[in-house]
Parts: structure tokens; C-alpha cells; sequence
């Protein structure tokens, strides 16, 4: 019996420490027993500091709704399969999250546990399956009716041009004022039409080896000088060679610079703006961050900025970040993105050979 009692004990510290699940042990007064390596590291918590620790005490810092242990636990409340979101130093988890009660032969409790597995690259995989779809139809849509909306709108934009000189002629400034703002919202149509165009297949593109460095130095005076105007300062963390990857230049650098102009335009009083590279040689990925010190996306439109038409911007199509993730996933990578109410961070990841 004792034997046994020592192959269980075994077991379970060989499990907290090598299997790949956030798990916490508690006992009866809410205190922390144990806890995986996993969970430490997702949950940004150091072992030593939290262990026999109040779970309160813990997660202090958070609201009680945001929190991921519940006193009512010890209540014999049963959890399964419970999906929720966590941000930890701008990386965001997805996960899936089990507890229940411990009892002993008596059947009284005499703690609780909790179990969560990190399900950020599936949630990621079927998000993107489903976006994909939705761009694809869109772009069908916007492939087969360009032309048909292009050519009205070119004859009614052509003989407003017509009137507008004959109103100027004739004095009637007032009138000549209306054309001029119908003209202006042909050239929305026109952009519109033309952003629905970028989400079918785009032609002529060109995957070649190139170094991301690269591209983002050619586009920096152009994200410098909108930084400037919007009194924002940037800052390029270069990471030194990187190792290349294979995409389209132009096609990045519409991404950079649609991200970091979505950026600088959410600094309304100015702020800062960083560029950083970084290489996930585990992963073989490269990393380029792009952070702001703006008001952050709200927790309700974090799921959807990359939903085609979902915008903030009064002004926006909603278009811009669909195309930029459509980009990425052509090439086999990902764009993320974390915010904790102050500051947003886009990561887009490239594998490399």
C-alpha cells in the first residue's frame, strides 16, 4: 500500500512538471498546494512567490469577474470545457479550462483542482478557416461587379466634372460646393471597389527570398512622417540578420504600414510607436512587433478587427486588416494581436526556410 501511495506521489510531481496543462491544486482555506510549469509560465506567476499562497491574494490585481480560480469552487461547483481569454505581457491565450472538487473516503471535500489546456493555435486555425471563407465570397462578389460599378460611376463622375465647370462659369459657387461633395463620395466608392479587388487572389505577386529588415527601412520614412504629423515618435528595434523569408515586398509592406498607420491614428494626443524584430528559432518564425501607447481595443472588438467591415473609424471601410491577414496567411503566417486597455501590440509571425 505504502509503495503504491509512493508511485501515485511520484507521479504526480513527474506530471505537474512535464505534462503540457496548466493545473492548480488548492485546499480547503483557498490556498495554492501546487501548480504546473505550464500554468506558471502562461499565467506569468513564479512558483516560489504564489505557492501557499492565498488564490486572492494571487490574482489581487484583477477584477473578480477577469479572475481564474472562483472561491464557489469549493462549493462542488463542477467546470467543463469553459473557454476563456488571457493576456499575459501582450501575449494572448486562448484556453479551455476544467475543475472540480477533491474529497476523501468520507466524502468530504478537502480541496479543488483546476485544469486548463492552451487552445490559442486552434481557436487561431478555425477563425482563420472561417475568415478565409468570408474573404473568398467577398472577393468573388467584388471580382465579377467591379467593372459593373465602374463603369456608371465613371460616366456619372465624368459628367459631374462637366457641370461642376459650367456651375463655376456661371458663378453658382453654392451649387458648384454640392458637386464637389458628390465627387468626393464617388472616390469612396471607387477606393471601396477597389479594396474588395485586394481581397480576391491579387495578381502579378511575386514570392521571392527577402529580408524583412529590408522592407520595413524602405517604408520608415513613410510611417515617420505620418508618426510626425500625428506628433508621434517611433522607434525601430532592429534585431540584426535576420533570416529570410519567402513573400512578396510590396505586398509586406502594405501590411506594415496599414498596422502602423492604424497605430499612430489611435494616438489622438501623441505617443510612441516601436518597431521590433524579433526570431522564434524553435518556431522558425520571425517576429516583427508593432507597438502603441494608445487607449487599446476594447475587449468586445478584440474577436473581430479582423472581420471583414468591422471597423471603429468613422470613416473606415473595414477592409484594411482582412486584406493584411489574408496577406500573411498566403504565406504561411499569422498576425496576432494583444491589449490590455492601454497600448495594442500586432505581431505578425513569417516562418523562414
Amino acid at each position: 500500500m505504502q509503495r503504491q501511495l509512493n508511485l501515485l506521489q511520484q507521479f504526480a510531481g513527474a506530471f505537474l512538471k512535464d505534462v503540457n496543462l496548466g493545473v492548480f491544486l488548492i485546499n480547503t482555506n483557498f490556498e495554492l498546494v501546487d501548480i504546473s510549469e505550464m500554468a506558471c509560465r502562461v499565467l506569468g506567476l513564479n512558483k516560489e512567490e504564489v505557492m501557499n499562497q492565498s488564490i486572492e491574494q494571487i490574482f489581487a490585481k484583477l477584477p473578480a469577474q477577469h479572475r481564474l480560480v472562483h472561491r464557489n469552487i469549493l462549493e462542488g461547483m463542477v467546470v467543463r470545457n469553459h473557454a476563456l481569454s488571457w493576456t499575459n505581457n501582450q501575449e494572448r491565450y486562448e484556453l479551455l479550462l476544467d475543475s472540480n472538487v477533491l474529497r476523501d473516503d468520507d466524502n468530504n471535500i478537502v480541496g479543488a483542482y483546476i485544469i486548463f489546456k492552451d487552445v490559442t493555435n486552434l481557436r487561431s486555425l478555425e477563425e482563420q478557416v472561417q475568415r478565409s471563407d468570408r474573404l473568398a465570397m467577398i472577393g468573388q462578389i467584388a471580382a465579377g461587379t467591379a467593372h459593373e460599378i465602374r463603369n456608371p460611376l465613371t460616366s456619372i463622375k465624368g459628367f459631374l466634372q462637366m457641370l461642376r465647370k459650367t456651375l463655376q462659369v456661371q458663378g453658382m459657387e453654392k451649387e458648384s460646393g454640392f458637386t464637389d461633395i458628390m465627387l468626393g463620395e464617388i472616390n469612396r466608392i471607387n477606393e471601396l471597389v477597389n479594396e474588395f479587388l485586394l481581397l480576391s487572389k491579387p495578381k502579378n505577386v511575386t514570392y521571392h527570398a527577402l529580408d524583412i529588415s529590408k522592407v520595413i527601412k524602405e517604408i520608415f520614412p513613410i510611417i515617420n512622417n505620418e508618426a510626425t504629423l500625428h506628433s508621434v515618435v517611433v522607434r525601430y528595434e532592429a534585431a540584426g540578420q535576420l533570416p529570410q523569408v519567402i513573400a512578396d515586398s510590396e505586398l509586406l509592406k502594405q501590411v506594415f504600414l496599414n498596422i502602423c498607420k492604424n497605430g499612430i491614428e489611435a494616438m489622438v494626443d501623441g505617443g510612441h510607436l516601436v518597431l521590433t524584430e524579433r526570431v522564434d528559432v524553435e518556431e522558425r518564425i520571425v517576429n516583427i512587433e508593432i507597438r502603441d501607447t494608445g487607449p487599446g481595443i476594447p475587449m468586445f472588438a478584440i474577436d473581430k478587427i479582423f472581420d471583414p467591415f468591422f471597423t471603429t473609424k468613422d470613416e473606415g471601410t473595414g477592409l484594411g486588416l482582412s486584406i493584411c491577414q489574408r496577406i500573411i496567411h498566403d504565406v504561411g503566417g499569422h498576425i496576432r494581436v494583444s491589449s490590455k486597455g492601454f497600448g495594442t501590440t500586432f505581431t505578425v509571425g513569417i516562418p523562414y526556410p
